[in-house]
């Protein structure tokens, strides 16, 4: 089995070689090393990767990331049609159909220092708190039991969009310089999986999309179902809102072109408090190492209405309440059909799960949140290789299915640790190491006084 997963490694390898082939430069064996660098090294920068991997060299792997002109985005375009391969058309080992979804969520990554690209004070939720940090949204796919990131946004707050000088020493396209929301990233990441062929029943998003009412008519409006938390204080209408514009009064000024609703909406809390105990219905979500994860789900239609549209929107809203802490509840929309049975949009509403999965794995075991990237294209290029990594886990659960149903992504990482060359060790190996970190240090050392001599002088 271990022999197995490494043979397979290399072949996965080879699949994607092409990709880092550059003008004057083959990197794909380095994009190898810097691969089998995520799994092998403790720790993903450059010097640990490199003092363990077999033919590792810091400075080879600062080049191919912070240099290299290679383009990360046609890798990304062909992680989505693998993703879409491995993940769609077949039962799962449960023997249900599966429930393949494009979950969206973002990921932050706290920082030092203002010399990131798109560093600013933001909010976090990995330290829940505003702090110092990256944010990008992410795509992640699922079939309901495994997931890998299909596509991700870096966002750029105000303060880099509005500073081109700062851009520019990050290395930002000019394309990329325009401002454009969390939520505006979101629904590129949906376009671009639909117009790369990737299939998928529903889109799932958190509150922090959910709370954008263009952002879900856009989605409506372009026929994707999609199930999205909302907060407790989002507004709906149990019945049609009776939208009208007022009649002009007299001597008052102008008269109002604005819309405005006859009936008075309520919030979602204040509706299901009011949910009578018939109402709600114990559901089976998925199964779970800790046994059958049950909800107790209360459904209504209601109507949304932002104020801007011509006509409220009737869809699902959909109440999850756990079984053994009764005030922890959450909220969701829905435009699924109609007849979408209430235990569906359960399970629906549940998928997001998968996406918090996917960032525990890809941080824990790929280094998503491990690297010495500042300007743009070294981002990109590392979470590239990341979710590289990333799609040959999913691929290796898929093949090792149903030998191995429990195998995670952890159980695959430390098979590679275990079979994939390594440098040699012992103390040769360590003085060795040690000689060549002071051979680049003194060479950078010599090349800063020169820097300033040549300032100097002039």
């Amino acid at each position: 089995m271990v022999e197995e997963i490494a043979a397979a490694f290399a072949k996965f390898l080879g699949r994607h070689g092409h990709f880092f082939r550059t003008r004057g430069r083959d990197n794909a064996a380095v994009a190898g090393r810097y691969l089998r660098g995520l799994a092998q090294a403790e720790d993903c920068t450059f010097e640990s990767m490199a003092s363990v991997v077999e033919g590792g060299c810091a400075q080879q792997f600062q080049h191919f990331i912070s240099e290299s002109p290679w383009d990360h985005e046609p890798v990304v375009a062909q992680i989505g049609r693998d993703a879409d391969a491995a993940l769609g058309g077949k039962p799962t080992s449960f023997g249900k159909l599966r429930m393949r979804a494009l979950i969206i969520d973002e990921s932050s990554f706290p920082k030092q220092g203002d010399r990131s690209v798109g560093v600013a004070r933001q909010w976090t939720g990995r330290l829940g708190k505003v702090d110092n940090c990256q944010v990008a949204v992410f795509g992640v796919l699922t079939d309901g039991e495994r997931h890998t990131p299909v596509d991700m946004r870096l966002y750029l707050p105000n303060r880099w969009i509005e500073d081109p000088e700062r851009c520019e020493r990050a290395g930002v396209p000019e394309a990329a310089r325009e401002k454009k929301s969390k939520s505006d990233h979101a629904l590129d990441i949906v376009r671009r999986a639909r117009e790369r062929g990737m299939r998928f029943e529903r889109v799932g998003i958190d509150a922090g999309y959910g709370k954008e009412p263009a952002f879900l008519r856009a989605l409506d409006d372009a026929n994707e179902v999609f199930v999205a938390d909302v907060h407790c204080n989002q507004r709906v209408w149990t019945e049609e809102p009776g939208l009208y514009v007022p009649e002009p009064t007299p001597g008052r000024g102008r008269p109002s072109k604005k819309q405005r609703a006859a009936a008075t909406p309520i919030t979602v809390e204040k509706l299901a408090k009011g949910f009578p105990p018939r109402d709600w219905t114990r559901c089976v979500l998925r199964d779970s190492t800790r046994g059958q994860l049950q909800v107790d789900i209360a459904h209504r239609r209601v109507w949304v209405w932002d104020g801007e549209e011509s006509q409220a929107r009737c869809w699902h809203l959909i109440v999850r309440r756990e079984v053994k802490s009764v005030k922890t509840i959450k909220y969701s929309l829905s435009n699924a059909p109609v007849d979408t049975p209430r235990l569906r949009l359960a399970q629906m509403q549940g998928q997001r799960y998968w996406v918090e999965r996917a960032f525990e794995d890809a941080k824990g075991e790929c280094g998503l949140a491990d690297y010495q990237a500042l300007g743009w294209r070294s981002w990109h290029h590392h979470v590239t290789i990341v979710m590289l990594a990333m799609l040959f886990i999913v691929e290796q659960r898929i093949a090792c299915k149903p030998s191995l149903e429990l195998l995670t992504p952890r159980d695959i990482v430390e098979m590679l640790k275990e079979t994939l060359p390594r440098k040699p060790e012992g103390k040769d190996a360590i003085v060795a190491r040690i000689i060549e970190r002071h051979e680049r240090r003194r060479s950078a050392i010599e090349s800063r006084f020169r820097t300033q001599q040549r300032r100097g002088s002039g």
